[in-house]
């Protein structure tokens, strides 16, 4: 069994990938060819946003919006505690300060009453100016942007989603990458939409942002790429990604988010009232990135992982280390009391394997050794 089963997509969709790689090698257009553009015309469409603008991954996504955005020292930037590490890690590399803010322990993501005393205790400090908040779409689930929005208005923030695993998702109908001032995403591999490498992408409706990101995204380019008006870096989507995401992409709106939830719906009729599911409010979709259960304490989480791998069946555990306890970030002083959520969450967390090529009896063998395990 797979986590994300990468050979079931390909075996199905062969043929087409095939065809749309070979059709770059032939043309030997390997940077910006036309696949690059189409995929982001598309994209921009589906999420129902003005701009994408593809780059080399999702870390560099982000690492554009805070170059566009000046983000430098002794500005102060507010960030889930429970998140892969990157998304604090693209606001210390500007010299800015990461403000953890702890989480919702029901949706994994960041919590607007604890965002908002963040931001208060900032301004209390007067050590710091409150620049941006980078809620993140954790496992899939978008974050609670009507709150976050209101929030973010009131105190003048801008607001950068993180869509690394949330594309695909919505609230109401209004979808993953396009809330905040901007967002981002991710296309490595295992991402609700992958390529066969890695890839990003940002999203905005602002005009002026799209075309200072695409200057920064290729060394600061002004009217070509020797005319260099700012400095920038080198972050660019290659046309064999672009052309396998635009394959991908297909299959993504035509079946594949619906059946990832077709597998979620199988697990919560199988698990609901044994361990403690994945939590999607009224009106959110989630894209399902990855299908995260609870545990009662570190010892049954870890013995589930153990038993599961016993019957080959893949398990991961997102994350075994919030952001206030990650070494890097050591010389911020963080207090553990502040973050009991994100501190319980990574000693009971464990995502067990859902793609969209999962089988109702792939469901039944993982919840059967899960019941097993538990004494159910």
């Amino acid at each position: 069994m797979e986590f994300r089963d990468l050979k079931a997509q390909y075996t199905k969709y062969k043929q087409e990938i095939d065809r749309a790689v070979q059709e770059v090698l032939l043309k030997a257009d390997f940077i910006g060819g036309s696949q690059v553009k189409a995929l982001e015309d598309r994209i921009a469409d589906y999420t129902g946003v003005k701009h994408c603008i593809t780059c080399a991954n999702g870390t560099d996504a982000m690492t554009l919006v805070m170059m566009a955005w000046n983000i430098k020292y002794g500005d102060a930037v507010f960030v889930p505690d429970f998140t892969f590490f990157s998304t604090a890690e693209v606001v210390a590399s500007r010299g800015a300060t990461p403000i953890f803010v702890d989480v919702e322990r029901e949706t994994f993501n960041i919590d607007p009453v604890k965002l908002e005393h963040a931001i208060e205790n900032t301004l209390s400090d007067g050590n710091l100016v409150p620049r941006a908040i980078i809620p993140v779409d954790l496992f899939g689930l978008p974050a609670n942007y009507p709150e976050i929005e209101k929030i973010a208005r009131k105190y003048s923030l801008l607001v950068l989603e993180d869509a690394a695993q949330g594309f695909g998702g919505s609230i109401n109908g209004k979808k993953a990458c396009s809330f905040g001032n901007a967002a981002t995403t991710s296309f490595f591999p295992a991402k609700p939409l992958g390529c066969y490498g890695d890839g990003g992408a940002v999203f905005t409706d602002d005009d002026r942002l799209a075309e200072l990101l695409k200057s920064l995204k290729v060394h600061g380019k002004g009217d070509n790429k020797y005319d260099n008006i700012r400095i920038g870096i080198n972050s660019r989507l290659d046309t064999i990604q672009a052309a396998v995401l635009n394959v991908k992409l297909t299959a993504f709106i035509s079946h594949e988010l619906d059946d990832a939830n077709r597998i979620y719906v199988l697990y919560n009729e199988r698990l609901n009232g044994i361990v403690e599911i994945p939590f999607v409010p009224k009106g959110f979709l989630s894209s399902f990135a990855q299908y995260t259960i609870k545990l009662r304490n570190r010892e049954e989480r870890d013995g589930l992982h153990k038993r599961l791998a016993d019957f080959n069946i893949p398990s991961m555990i997102y994350y075994i280390k919030p952001m206030h306890k990650q070494a890097a970030f050591s010389y911020l002083n963080n207090s553990n009391k502040d973050f009991a959520v994100a501190d319980q969450l990574c000693d009971v967390v464990l995502s067990l394997p859902i793609h969209p090529y999962m089988s109702e009896a792939d469901v039944d063998s993982v919840c059967s050794v899960l019941k097993d395990y538990v004494g159910i």
